[in-house]
């Protein structure tokens, strides 16, 4: 390929074309459906899938072709198919992302907001734009910049879901629709991911699982005055701390449930441990840690470890309690907790349900009600290894577009939809990668995307579309 021309196109398209319509997507408030439950009627998702629809359509690449999927009761879907072009190898390429959001939360900076879209310093701010908005721009662009650049590439279909914030429960759905369509997958690359640091590409090599409950502790039918009641009944929510007990050591924050640990492969501690070394600090030095609170640990591969191949608890919800101002002297009836577990990527996720919930309704307290709800839970992955001509190529990525060698990252998220696909073409290459930095704040507030990243992301993608067709 011409390179010069590669990195003229990318630079050009997301300048000119990907940047002006990636900010009106930010604008459009396309929130999870986990989160809005009328998100049908309301109608946000959908124009999420048009809008982007509308701005592929319009790309002048041969054959491309666009189709929304709406299975019944399943989130929309979009498939763009691009014909191989200057190779008659066969293969075809899935690039993935997703175009739902998180919900918007409060206490954004000063004119910055969820669905406001601002360009500053080099980046664009709001709600989706690094996660993961930006995805179906950047593969198409990849896609673009092989024409331009006198390269080649295999099929490429590109699949763009709004429900992974979710979970991703409609895949499954889609993944068994759309078997044939898809044909012979040799390659996956998926755009939801990051790294530590813009100054190099980073490969995730490992997604931990999920697995989330609401508990909920029931002592009463109705509240009763404190002042009456304490004492006689016991309170819902020190059964609640005794339940969480069986699951975590609060000393220390080691998840006790056996059935979510696993043994942590050799070769992914190696490369905790050169990620550790390429950005040292990175862990920690972008946390907005309060007062004088510490990290859980001061050894640095430990902490990667921690985030990446060892189970967690987070209590990321909470009803029955009032508000401050509105707490009176009152014994409540329910306590009920949001518990959101990360799974090392090899642990059984469905395995590790089955466990809490023994360990959650078994011989409660007081014989208090235990009600478990809104149970979401999905199995990790673990990354096939490299073919030499991905590593090779990611090689030349590192050196000609980023200066810096290509590290790895186990990451701590979730993308279900990896290890659906890795079941379902066991013998395809993963490139799960990404513009996403330390400091992008996904999920909370003043999201930003680092716009040269993500054009580095493009091309160095461009890259491995173009060395993917002279190997299938």
């Amino acid at each position: 390929m011409d390179r010069s021309a590669l990195t003229r196109t990318v630079r050009g398209l997301w300048d000119d074309d990907i940047l002006p319509s990636l900010s009106e997507l930010v604008a459009v408030p396309a929130v999870s459906p986990i989160f809005d439950p009328d998100w049908a009627e309301n109608g946000h998702l959908m124009a999420a899938v048009d809008h982007v629809r509308a701005w592929i359509a319009d790309r002048d690449l041969p054959g491309l072709t666009t189709e929304v999927f709406e299975l019944p009761g399943h989130a929309p879907l979009l498939l763009v198919d691009v014909p191989a072009s200057g190779t008659t190898a066969e293969g075809t390429t899935i690039l993935y992302g997703h175009l739902d959001k998180q919900p918007p939360v409060a206490d954004w900076s000063p004119g910055l907001g969820p669905w406001t879209p601002v360009v500053k310093d080099g980046r664009l701010y709001g709600r989706g734009a690094a996660d993961d908005g930006y995805a179906g721009y950047a593969a198409i662009a990849a896609i673009e910049a092989v024409h331009a650049a006198g390269g080649s590439h295999g099929r490429c279909i590109v699949l763009l879901e709004t429900s992974e914030e979710s979970g991703s429960p409609d895949l499954p759905a889609y993944l068994a629709h759309l078997g044939d369509r898809l044909g012979d997958v040799s390659l996956v690359v998926c755009l939801d991911s990051g790294g530590n640091d813009y100054g190099r590409m980073w490969l995730t090599t490992s997604l931990r699982g999920l697995l989330q409950v609401a508990v909920t502790v029931r002592v009463l039918d109705s509240g009763l005055h404190s002042g009456m009641a304490s004492g006689i009944v016991p309170s819902s929510f020190r059964i609640a701390r005794q339940l969480l007990d069986r699951l975590e050591d609060s000393a220390t924050g080691e998840v006790l449930v056996r059935e979510m640990h696993v043994d942590i492969p050799e070769n992914r501690l190696a490369e905790v441990r050169e990620a550790i070394a390429a950005v040292p600090g990175t862990l920690t030095q972008t946390v907005p840690f309060a007062g004088g609170t510490t990290a859980v640990i001061q050894d640095e591969v430990e902490l990667g470890l921690n985030g990446g191949w060892r189970p967690t608890l987070s209590v990321t919800g909470a009803a029955g309690l009032p508000a401050l101002e509105d707490a009176g002297n009152v014994l409540r009836p329910f306590t009920t907790l949001l518990l959101s577990f990360r799974l090392p990527p090899t642990a059984d996720a469905a395995a590790s349900f089955k466990a809490v919930q023994d360990l959650l309704t078994t011989d409660v307290p007081y014989g208090a009600t235990v009600e478990l709800g809104r149970v979401e839970h999905a199995s990790g992955w673990n990354a096939p290894d490299l073919a030499p001509w991905l590593s090779e190529t990611l090689d030349t990525a590192a050196e000609d577009v980023f200066g810096n060698p290509w590290r790895t990252v186990a990451l701590g998220g979730s993308i279900p939809f990896m290890g659906l696909l890795h079941e379902a073409y066991p013998a395809a290459q993963f490139l799960v990668t990404g513009a996403v930095g330390p400091d992008s704040n996904c999920h909370v507030p003043d999201e930003s995307l680092n716009l040269e990243h993500a054009a580095k992301i493009t091309e160095a993608v461009a890259l491995v579309l173009d060395a993917h067709a002279r190997q299938v």
